[in-house]
């Protein structure tokens, strides 16, 4: 008898034995009680943007929670606010992907529409904060995704804003800061260090924080698009980047000392005013 009751509550409940609800399973996370919430969300990231004919009817297309179940409701774009120089467009939509349960685990890309009160015209259009788009240099119906300084970042030239768009260009690791520049509008050198090892105010760490730090040394060539990278060496002097391109001016790079003799020994950095030089 207890055998067949048993069998009926295998049907019913999975298993004989006791299980509150809401206690740890055998994974040891909380049992899952109740239905799944759902959460208003934003996209991963906005990938394109298209402006119909009319100048006004926009299409968005953005990175959304995708598995085997609905993981995506009531999407939509907003225009939440506009200016002379750019209109903000939100993205939202409702998904459980918040709770593991939901299996919400993948991506997938999708699309929403909005027609703007009026001509974006040459206003740049920022979606989710900061996403920027303009169409300018775009080719229609497309909009032009801008990139990390902008959507006109600043031409090539001896200026701090041209020297980080040739850091960005030199794919160069996160928080490093400038020792020093050499530049004449066309060509460019720079000295960048990042730390390494412990950090700062470790008074027990050996060497002590803040004072061991990496760095190199990039050559660049102005191009239409931005700084393009020739080459890295932390050789001192031309040779290096001279053997690579030969039309290097030896006035930019002749006084250059071994990069292991030219880096500062210790945090914090000057300011890139004072690190700036120019021949």
């Amino acid at each position: 008898m207890a055998a067949a009751l048993c069998a009926v509550a295998v049907l019913l409940l999975g298993g004989c034995g006791t299980r509150v609800a809401g206690a740890a399973d055998s994974t040891g996370d909380p049992a899952p009680t109740g239905s799944l919430p759902w959460t208003l969300s934003q996209p991963f990231k906005v990938t394109a943007a298209q402006l119909a004919a009319d100048r006004r009817t926009l299409t968005l297309t953005a990175q959304v929670p995708d598995g085997k179940k609905p993981c995506v409701r009531a999407l939509k774009a907003a225009l939440t606010a506009t200016s002379q120089q750019n209109m903000w467009v939100q993205i939202t939509f409702t998904s459980p992907s918040g709770d593991k349960r939901s299996g919400c685990t993948g991506e997938r890309t999708v699309s929403t529409h909005i027609r703007l009160p009026e001509s974006l015209g040459s206003r740049q259009l920022i979606v989710d904060n900061d996403t920027q788009f303009t169409a300018d240099g775009a080719k229609s119906p497309a909009l032009r995704l801008c990139g990390e300084l902008g959507c006109h970042p600043a031409p090539t030239g001896c200026t701090v804003r041209s020297y980080e768009q040739a850091m960005i260009a030199a794919d160069a690791p996160e928080h490093s800061y400038r020792d020093a520049e050499h530049c004449d509008g066309k060509w460019l050198v720079i000295d960048f260090s990042w730390r390494t090892g412990p950090v700062c105010g470790d008074t027990t760490a050996t060497p002590s924080g803040c004072t061991s730090h990496l760095g190199d040394r990039v050559f660049f060539r102005a191009e239409p698009a931005g700084w393009k990278t020739i080459t890295a060496s932390s050789a001192g002097g031309c040779k290096v980047v001279q053997r690579v391109e030969p039309k290097f001016p030896t006035a930019l790079c002749a006084t250059l000392a071994p990069l292991s003799a030219s880096l500062h020994p210790s945090y914090p950095p000057q300011s890139p005013s004072a690190t700036a030089t120019t021949p």
